[in-house]
């Protein structure tokens, strides 16, 4: 029995302090909660009051930053557009510098073949040339005629 009492006066001594914690716990959560965060569940506490107002900074910077990124991929749309728009003038211009090279080489090709022909042409020309001058020149060794530059007669050369 005396056991029963000394756990009865222990819990009349705890009662105190028990209530004392209920307390503090209360008080505690009404100053950091809101004055009427226990009686209504929208209102806004002191904390969130307080993080609310540290996270429009954040939040503003995520808006400038999705500007931001959204004007970087404009701007990289514009560059590959710009690029392609490049890449083809390019090749348009590699197209025609190829043409006009196919042209200028079959040009040179037809001037090559036509310097053949009158390089022949001039060739024969001169072998007949050669043949007639060269029986003139053995006529007139034979008959006896001017033998130097003194000479009265004259070849004519055709």
């Amino acid at each position: 029995m005396e056991i029963l009492n000394q756990l009865g006066d222990l819990f009349l001594a705890a009662v105190p302090t028990v209530i004392l914690v209920s307390f503090s716990t209360c008080f505690c959560a009404g100053v950091s909660l809101g004055p009427w965060s226990a009686f209504s569940p929208n209102a806004t506490s002191v904390p969130q009051r307080a993080t609310g107002s540290r996270s429009e900074p954040g939040r503003r910077a995520r808006k400038a930053a999705r500007v931001q990124r959204s004007a970087a991929e404009s701007a990289g749309r514009n560059f590959v557009e710009q690029e392609a728009a490049r890449r083809k003038v390019l090749e348009e211009r590699q197209a025609a510098v190829s043409a006009a090279r196919f042209a200028a080489q079959q040009e040179l090709q037809a001037a090559k073949k036509a310097l053949a022909a009158d390089v022949e042409a001039a060739r024969a020309s001169l072998e007949q040339s050669s043949v007639v001058l060269a029986g003139e020149i053995a006529e007139n060794i034979l008959a006896g005629g001017p033998s130097g530059p003194g000479g009265t007669r004259r070849v004519e050369v055709r």
